[in-house]
């Protein structure tokens, strides 16, 4: 019998646990959605979705949350511009149909496929590609601005002192925040730059009062228009090259080895599934969250059931209609600041990727690599005409990939993951 109650205990301690998960996850999953012009609350409802999906293809064995990607907001918004969200979530289910072939070869080839497909040469200056090619973005908003800077929204003077205290409380939370708290500082920015925005009448609240307390999601189904899907295709690069690192460092933090088992190939079916599905209701595509995994070295929760309860309380909070159309208030300068940090730390990321591979830019061919995929990038190149035509991350990865391949080499690329690893080690060393 008391055995029974501590296991009713250790529910509803999960539960508690699983709700802080979702906490940290929570600035950055509803981030994306607000930025693509997509729904929030069919995001909650298909990174709650996504996660399950994760858990039955890795067996529930990877203590990880599933949410919106950063590396297809830029893609997603083009996307969106061009063709639509129906026919861009075509696109996506693509992208997330060639995680699946990823995938299988992953199974059939070994986990070192990867590190010979995409070394760090080519994920650095890719990763550094999402983050300076979203830079405009970000500063754009900062200023009150749309993203792409064509309509004034806000007086820049008004705009500006909201996206700097947002930007200024991010990252005091970042450096100098202690536990958990450590773990939100896009929460935080967004808490005090909307407090302030609300104070200078920046906030419409009429939608709010109208919406209802509870309703189903709006779910969009995908259209399939044949240029979307090519242009979206090769994005699916990005999120694979993430995933990657999130894995290693969930099996650093555990100490258990999920390359092998449930396998880099199961790990990668589940973060396809996950985009697919999205795709399928009008949801961003989702990958494996660093944030969450910062949680659970902090919180030490190693059992994958929290996820799931993370997961249920994603689902729950997408039907109550008054959150989803609350986040929609949100004044563009405040997440303008926050993603100044954000888009920033993810191109630090890319150039930590360099360095603690020691990626050698003295040597030609990687300063040839590294050189091109950056201005192809950022430049805003485009290769092709019309519909026939590859741009942004999906360029940058492409000429990436087939630069390593055809440029001779002066050392064989080791057929393990030993250099993402270490880059993930020292990562982790430092948030300790």
């Amino acid at each position: 019998m008391s055995h029974h109650g501590e296991y009713h205990l250790s529910g509803w301690r999960s539960a508690l646990a699983g709700s802080q998960m979702l906490f940290v996850a929570f600035g950055a999953l509803v981030l994306v959605p607000l930025l693509t012009g997509l729904n929030p609350s069919v995001a909650l409802f298909t990174a709650g979705a996504g996660t399950l999906l994760f858990q039955v293809a890795t067996k529930r064995t990877v203590p990880v949350f599933l949410a919106s990607s950063f590396a297809f907001i830029a893609p997603i918004i083009y996307g969106v511009q061009t063709w639509g969200i129906p026919a861009t979530m075509g696109g996506l289910m693509a992208a997330g149909l060639l995680y699946l072939l990823l995938s299988l070869a992953v199974k059939l080839r070994g986990a070192g496929f990867i590190h010979r497909l995409m070394p760090p040469v080519v994920t650095g200056p890719i990763i550094m590609v999402i983050g300076l090619g979203l830079a405009p973005v970000a500063v754009n908003m900062a200023m009150g601005k749309s993203g792409d800077g064509s309509i004034e929204l806000f007086p820049y003077a008004d705009a500006m002192v909201v996206s700097m205290a947002a930007l200024v409380s991010t990252l005091v939370v970042a450096v100098f925040a202690h536990g958990i708290f450590r773990l939100v500082p896009i929460l935080s920015g967004v808490l005090v730059g909307y407090l302030l925005a609300n104070l200078m009448g920046m906030v419409d609240y009429a939608a709010v009062q109208q919406a209802a307390w509870f309703s189903v999601p709006a779910f969009v189904s995908p259209e399939f228009h044949w240029q979307a899907i090519l242009f979206m295709l090769p994005v699916a690069i990005a999120p694979a090259i993430e995933h990657v690192g999130d894995v290693l460092a969930i099996s650093s933090v555990t100490g258990k080895d999920y390359l092998k088992k449930p396998g880099l190939h199961r790990t990668l079916l589940g973060d396809g599934l996950a985009t697919s599905a999205a795709a399928m209701l009008g949801g961003p595509p989702n990958t494996t969250y660093s944030e969450v995994t910062g949680a659970v070295m902090l919180t030490r929760a190693f059992n994958p059931v929290i996820m799931t309860w993370a997961a249920l309380f994603a689902i729950a909070l997408a039907f109550v209609a008054k959150i989803g159309i609350l986040l929609q208030t949100i004044p563009t300068p405040v997440m303008g600041g926050i993603l100044i940090l954000l888009f920033g730390s993810i191109a630090a990321v890319g150039m930590n990727t360099l360095i603690k591979a020691r990626v050698d830019l003295g040597e030609q061919r990687n300063l040839v690599i590294v050189a091109t995929v950056l201005v192809f990038g950022i430049g805003g190149m485009v290769v092709g005409q019309g519909e026939m035509s590859l741009q942004g991350v999906a360029l940058s990865g492409f000429a990436a990939i087939i630069l390593n391949l055809i440029l001779p080499r002066v050392a064989a690329e080791p057929d393990d993951l030993e250099a993402e690893k270490a880059v993930v080690d020292d990562l982790l060393e430092h948030s300790r």
